[in-house]
This record gives structure tokens, sequence and C-alpha cells, in this order.
């Protein structure tokens, strides 16, 4: 399986069959100018929840790849009203797609759409995917909530959120990361603006202390999980 950064909280994940984009933020991202977006293809975009910096290329992208767009019910909802039909809504819960079990999980935040509508209730994902479990916490503060994903699964790589101010920095997401029993953490959502700035090798070396490794890869750059 290959992940792929594209800056802030959006990345691609890849396996032999399936193609999956997250949170898809990049041409309104100048740190991901070099990123090609009209390169960009998938089966599946999944969205975490309603705001601008998560659903800014929602509509192009999802026009481009015709890829099926999972979301919390108003989220997609919304999506609809943009003109995409190819749409899975969800709520907390699990459900088995053509490509592997998903179940949408809790996270502490706000959401919004980018028009100031409604956008339900922000949201994470855990996704099995041939051989192999994958928790993207979405935009969230740290919660009692994710202690169950450690009785639920064994979680081999998990995508969280490190740059504080909205979100876990990075000490939160290492408590996170101790609470879903993953040793493995990619983080996302830093770094692109002020407020969500980290010194990265200090957050690295946190997390090397508690014998758990944090991957940061550079926006553009693949990494094999």
């Amino acid at each position: 399986m290959k992940y792929t950064y594209y800056g802030h909280s959006s990345f691609l994940l890849e396996t032999d069959r399936k193609k999956f984009l997250f949170d898809p933020f990049i041409t309104q991202n100048p740190l991901a100018s070099a990123i090609d977006v009209k390169a960009i293809e998938a089966d599946y975009i999944f969205v975490s929840h309603g705001h601008g910096d998560h659903t800014g290329d929602l509509v192009l992208l999802g026009k481009q790849t015709g890829a099926k767009i999972i979301a919390m019910a108003e989220v997609a909802q919304w999506a609809g009203k943009q003109g995409l039909t190819n749409i899975h809504a969800m709520n907390y819960g699990p459900y088995t797609f053509d490509f592997g079990r998903v179940r949408m999980v809790w996270a502490t935040h706000s959401s919004s759409m980018p028009d100031g509508s409604y956008g339900g209730n922000p949201a994470g994902y855990v996704l099995e995917l041939e051989g192999k479990t994958i928790y993207y916490a979405g935009d969230t503060s740290l919660n009692m909530d994710m202690k169950l994903l450690a009785d639920l699964y064994k979680i081999d790589y998990a995508i969280m959120p490190v740059g504080g101010n909205y979100t876990m920095d990075p000490d939160d997401a290492l408590i996170a990361a101790k609470f879903v029993n993953s040793d493995r953490v990619i983080g996302v959502h830093y770094n692109t603006m002020p407020e969500i700035t980290i010194d990265t090798e200090v957050a690295i070396a946190k997390f090397a202390r508690e014998n758990k490794q944090l991957l940061l890869p550079a926006i553009g750059e693949s990494i094999e999980l």
C-alpha cells in the first residue's frame, strides 16, 4: 500500500486495486502548488468534515475522477447540490464496500460547508484494506472515544492531525497513538499556516522517545505502508 501526501490533510492511499483520496484541498493551498491536480486519479474520495480546507477541491476532483464520495450525510447532501452524483452518505458506524470495511468514527471538532451551510458532525474513518487497518482521525482534539478503537482493531497506521490550535498537537497526538495502540503515526494538518506550525524534528523525537514513529512526508512524497 502506498501513501502520497498532498499537503495539509489531503493524501492518497493506493492499494493494488483501488485509489482512495482524502480531504482534497490542493489548488487553494500555496504549499501544494507543485502538485498536478489534473493527474490525480481516485476511485473513492473520503471527506472528514465540511470546512473549506478539507473540501476545497472536492467538487473539482469528484467530477474529474468520477470517484464515489464518502462523507457524513450533510456533507454528502451538499456535494449533491454541487452536481456530484456518485455519493455514499454515512454516519457513525460500519459499512462494507466492495474494497473492504469502513467505520466512520467520532471526531471532536466543528463542521460547516464553504457556503456557510450546516455540515453535520465531523468524523474520522477506520479502513480495513488488503490486510491492513488504517485510522484517519480527521480534524479532532484528543478524546476518550479513541480508546475504543484499540478494542476493535489492530491499527497498523494512524493518520492524525498534529498542528495544534484547531486540532491535536504532537503531544496530544502521542497520547492518542497510545489510546489507539498504534506505533506508527502519519502526521497531517500542520505547517500550512502560522497558527499550526510545529518543530518537526522535536515532534519526531518526542515520538521516538516513546518507541513510536512519527512520519512527516514532504508534500508530493510517497511512502510504502
